[in-house]
């Protein structure tokens, strides 16, 4: 079975790409990283939602996260991008969006639209939770030195929150660079497409396909790093806040941090 691989393709695919394939990559990047903000903005406004005093934006935050947490993400592409148009009567996702430098075709655009509304829903839970995490007596705290709720959640409780919300965030930008891959069946030329058109034009699905595996299974890892180093420098300011104050000065000066400060 192994004889029957052509192994040139794979290591070309894996080692040597071609230009639609970089195309294909650069696009991938792009839909995760706008579709993983705009769900992040979504998921802020739709916990502010459910922290708001009017029931009618809390039920509004409530029936967006059944919504979009109980339907399949392809059923959300497909009605983004298919009945969008339709059920308003006006061109809500345009043919093309030109943005300087860089265009973006309407399916891309409604991938990144549903990716990030789906996204949003997961977000709202996230950060619902990093904030119901946080003691609720800051908040009290930061009302009796006269703040608004809307300073004190910036000032007091999202950065300690942020311990909470960050580590899950990061799994969740770790699953939306494979949920772009849904993105294929409505057109879009993203990694999956890539490979899947290669694969019609030879009929050769092992060599394509483990590719661009080996090219998600890059970019994931790559990612992992990024997220370990963030979680790591969280981990550390939250076990510094523990130490003693001359336990504080020998964690904040090693020769590392002083070769650092003299460089700059």
């Amino acid at each position: 079975m192994l004889a029957a691989v052509d192994w040139h393709i794979l290591w070309s695919r894996s080692f040597h790409p071609d230009h639609t394939f970089a195309v294909a990559f650069e696009r991938t990047i792009l839909i995760s990283v706008a579709a993983q903000f705009f769900g992040v903005v979504l998921g802020l406004v739709a916990a502010a939602m459910r922290m708001s005093r009017l029931w009618p934006l809390r039920s509004a935050s409530g029936l967006y996260v059944l919504i979009c947490r109980g339907t399949p993400v392809i059923v959300q592409i497909f009605f983004v991008y298919f009945g969008t148009n339709l059920l308003f009567g006006v061109t809500l996702i345009p043919n093309t969006v030109h943005l300087g430098l860089l265009s973006l075709d309407g399916a891309a655009v409604a991938g990144i639209i549903a990716l990030a509304i789906n996204e949003g829903a997961f977000m709202r839970e996230i950060i619902r939770a990093g904030i119901d995490a946080v003691d609720a007596g800051q908040l009290e705290a930061a009302r009796s030195l006269g703040m608004t709720n809307r300073l004190a959640m910036r000032r007091i409780v999202l950065p300690q929150a942020a311990r909470v919300i960050v580590p899950p965030l990061g799994n969740e930008f770790n699953a939306m660079m494979k949920t772009t891959s849904l993105l294929a069946f409505i057109g879009v030329y993203e990694l999956f497409q890539d490979a899947d058109v290669h694969y019609s034009n030879t009929f050769k699905p092992v060599e394509y396909f483990l590719a661009v595996a080996f090219w998600y299974l890059v970019l994931t890892s790559l990612w992992t790093l990024v997220q370990v180093q963030i979680e790591r420098r969280l981990a550390v300011s939250e076990r510094a806040a523990g130490l003693s104050p001359w336990g504080r000065v020998r964690h904040g000066w090693t020769p590392a941090h002083a070769w650092a400060r003299g460089a700059r």
